[in-house]
């Protein structure tokens, strides 16, 4: 089976977590878009494996949650209108949660904005830590029953419920820029959290992080996610580069060496390592035999 050499493969892998589409990739690089979507795929399938058995009993003091928005196929006010829409077309959303300390994705979830998806990600979350913590989310309101189920009374939980309107004399011309913070509040729900450390700063900076490293998630672009699954292989890649591979220019290392969840820094070589090792042998080919022409 014919494979990409090494820096090829993983020039594919940095140009996808450094902002170039896939199709792009392909004309610089100069494969077919079918050979990079593939080399995604597998990305995608080994990154997620190797997040989910490596980042576990993560010591931290400050957990910080939020939702970013993306759609895939079509916003969800076109997909009535829209041609063949899949089941999965509309809006898409990312939950993320950071460790404020080390700047680590401890978990990660995609799917709806509802209370299903908040314990499904909650639950994830707390099953990954090694110790009490204090947890900071943003106002929704899908946050407080997931949080009483996946940590009970052992968090100290606080929601930084942020305000949004128009400033005296604005311009009417934002369509296409985001409403306007004028004010926050500090609600505090369960334990004794500190105050000063009420925020959802870290895990907003890294929400902007991930719409300049992901073509897919750039708004006013025809480079959005067509496929839900590639959207998810595109982020589990992202988040294992992000963490393994990224440094961070405040800490000076990864997020991961930070944590203490790995003590080297991290290339992307080792993640084209890692798609070969659980990537399955190859089957062997039969012998090449010429069809006979009538």
């Amino acid at each position: 089976m014919n494979k990409l050499p090494l820096e090829k493969r993983a020039q594919v892998l940095s140009m996808l977590c450094e902002g170039s589409s896939m199709r792009s990739i392909s004309r610089v690089v100069g494969i077919s878009f079918n050979t990079v979507d593939k080399l995604l795929r597998d990305a995608g399938l080994a990154c997620a494996a190797f997040h989910e058995a490596t980042v576990k009993n993560v010591k931290t003091k400050r957990l910080q949650c939020d939702e970013v928005w993306s759609f895939c196929y079509a916003k969800s006010k076109n997909v009535p209108t829209a041609k063949k829409a899949p089941s999965y077309a509309g809006d898409v959303w990312t939950w993320t949660a950071l460790d404020a300390d080390s700047k680590l994705i401890v978990s990660w979830l995609v799917g709806g904005r509802d209370a299903e998806y908040a314990n499904e990600f909650m639950q994830d979350a707390a099953g990954r830590l090694a110790n009490r913590i204090q947890l900071t989310t943003d106002g929704h309101g899908a946050y407080l029953d997931a949080v009483e189920g996946a940590f009970g009374i052992d968090v100290d939980f606080a929601q930084l419920v942020k305000l949004y309107g128009a400033l005296p004399g604005q311009s009417a011309e934002v369509r296409y820029s985001p409403p306007k913070c004028v004010g926050a509040r500090k609600e505090r729900f369960k334990g004794n959290p500190d105050p000063k450390h009420v925020s959802t700063s870290y895990v907003e900076r890294q929400n902007l992080t991930m719409r300049m490293s992901m073509r897919r998630f750039t708004r006013l672009t025809n480079a959005f996610s067509k496929r839900l699954a590639n959207h998810c292989h595109a982020l589990a890649l992202y988040f294992v580069w992000y963490n393994f591979v990224r440094i961070h220019k405040t800490l000076r290392v990864t997020p991961a060496m930070a944590a203490g969840v790995t003590d080297g820094l991290w290339e992307m070589k080792d993640i084209v390592a890692l798609i070969d090792e659980t990537s399955p042998t190859p089957k062997k080919r039969g012998p090449y035999r010429k069809r006979n022409s009538n």
